[in-house]
């Protein structure tokens, strides 16, 4: 993922949305269904950036590949609460997504990966013995990932 940017959609300026501070507000959680143990609240904030398909992300806003957003949805313990699915079939480029969680720091923390890079890093498994190199060397990527020989971070630089 690279230029991502934040992005300013109308809904946040209905009764809808409380502004909370700049770029985060706070809205209804689109997946509460009444549990008591469920907030009905999240904070929100959408961001827009551009795929890499030459590092495996997906070529086109209407796919949007899984990784590196889900590593950066792990980080930060938030969730996609709105696709933007008519941004994204419109845009040639440019992806669409608001991101939210139940801690307002989570997002502010997320902000922080406004202007920088985001992508999935290999990691190969150390100490791997003489016969799993050996038979690493016939196995698919798939297969590795499976083993647990490689594995993949999210790297934000």
């Amino acid at each position: 993922m690279k230029n991502i940017q934040i992005y300013q959609a109308d809904k946040y300026s209905t009764t809808a949305y409380t502004k909370v501070e700049e770029n985060i507000y706070r809205g209804r959680n689109p997946y509460y269904n009444g549990n008591v143990w469920e907030q009905d609240e999240l904070y929100v904030t959408s961001l827009t950036f551009e795929q890499e398909p030459e590092l495996g992300e997906g070529d086109l806003p209407t796919h949007i590949s899984k990784y590196p957003l889900e590593g950066i949805l792990d980080m930060f313990y938030a969730s996609v609460t709105d696709f933007y699915e008519e941004l994204n079939a419109r845009s040639k480029d440019t992806c669409y997504r608001e991101l939210g969680a139940f801690e307002v720091e989570d997002i502010r923390k997320l902000l922080g990966i406004v202007g920088k890079h985001v992508y999935q890093k290999k990691v190969y498994a150390k100490n791997l013995s003489e016969e799993e190199l050996e038979s690493y060397k016939d196995m698919t990527e798939e297969e590795m990932v499976k083993k647990r020989f490689i594995s993949y971070k999210t790297v934000i630089e």
